[in-house]
């Protein structure tokens, strides 16, 4: 079997790595659609060695599509990924949108597989913010074995979680700074180069920030509404690869060596994890890569049952584009889907 798959937001970055990701995991394409909008009309995309001509998505006609991967912000999705499921399409969306809807899986495959079936009450399936997909994926089977209670988290994330105008941003502050050049500040709130900005998204009334309360909101959905999380979200001058500082609280017992051997064994996982120079993953080593790393696992002597570990994933890749096509894979994987077109 193979499928019309259409990616909205082809141009963009993640756009681009979703094309990228379905040709190298080899998804069975019988035709693949780059759509964006009309000032993107036009516009060439890669397909593996094939080029892609990029069409309008007000334009398109989803009634012969099997699937659309969208990664075009939340407004669009709004707009779009219920009429694109009327029309019998499977919409995976990487925006937040629809992750809070009740009647829409959010889905890490190595996370809540089984959650996927109830995508048919609206035919959409939700992505999860990048931070949290790495998260979970190192959280869920440390949980399935000494359950956790509590969770505090650092995120360390680059600016390709912005876009591309994140990282032009980056680029271009950093050269100004080398020839003493006046710094624009334009995306983000306070110059990047050089610079930590502890704010990602917008604050919230409590103090907090909307990126915070995704990562504790779809923590509880994919993982257990019982386990109570704090976050502080950071944004830093790396281009590519979200990192995170985690400290885990558990309900029963746990060493660093027995979680060490569970995240070996975990989908997903990587560990990494030597105690000398260089005996850890940081984001420069974990871009273009698939794996959720996860090094620094030691015990923390302040709380009972306690760990704290560092984990480490290409944003644009798991956080994004191949956990999106990761779904599709699933729906393929368990006959939820059947192409609209037979193969002649």
């Amino acid at each position: 079997m193979s499928f019309k798959v259409a990616v909205v937001g082809a141009t963009g970055n993640v756009g681009r790595e979703m094309l990228n990701i379905l040709e190298e995991r080899g998804f069975p394409v019988s035709e693949v659609v780059a759509l964006a909008s009309r000032r993107s009309q036009g516009t060439e995309v890669s397909f593996g060695d094939r080029t892609l001509k990029v069409k309008t998505l007000d334009q398109y006609d989803f009634s012969d599509t099997d699937i659309c991967i969208m990664s075009a912000g939340g407004n669009v999705s709004k707009e779009w990924s219920p009429k694109i499921g009327k029309q019998g399409c499977v919409v995976i969306d990487n925006s937040s949108a629809f992750r809070y809807d009740q009647d829409v899986p959010l889905i890490v495959p190595e996370v809540n597989p089984d959650a996927i079936s109830l995508f048919a009450r609206k035919n959409i399936i939700a992505n999860p913010n990048c931070s949290t997909a790495q998260l979970v994926v190192a959280l869920k089977p440390l949980h399935d074995f000494a359950t956790i209670k509590r969770v505090v988290v650092a995120t360390y994330q680059s600016v390709s979680g912005a876009g591309k105008e994140g990282m032009d941003e980056l680029f271009t502050q950093t050269r100004a700074v080398f020839v003493a050049d006046q710094v624009d500040v334009k995306k983000f709130t306070k110059r990047i180069a050089f610079n930590v900005i502890p704010h990602i998204d917008v604050f919230l009334d409590d103090g907090f920030t909307k990126e915070e309360w995704k990562m504790v909101a779809e923590t509880k959905k994919m993982l257990d509404p019982k386990i109570k999380l704090t976050a502080t979200c950071v944004r830093v001058p790396v281009f590519i690869g979200h990192s995170e500082a985690v400290n885990i609280e558990f309900e029963k017992p746990i060493t660093a060596d027995e979680a060490r051997d569970i995240l070996r064994e975990a989908p997903g996982c990587q560990v990494l994890d030597k105690r000398e120079d260089g005996g850890y993953i940081t984001p420069l080593e974990s871009a273009g890569e698939d794996a959720t790393f996860i090094s620094r696992i030691r015990e923390d002597s302040t709380i009972d049952n306690g760990l704290s570990m560092w984990i480490v994933s290409d944003n644009l890749r798991k956080g994004a584009a191949l956990n999106a096509v990761q779904i599709a894979e699933l729906l393929v994987e368990r006959g939820l889907i059947q192409p609209k077109k037979k193969a002649a």
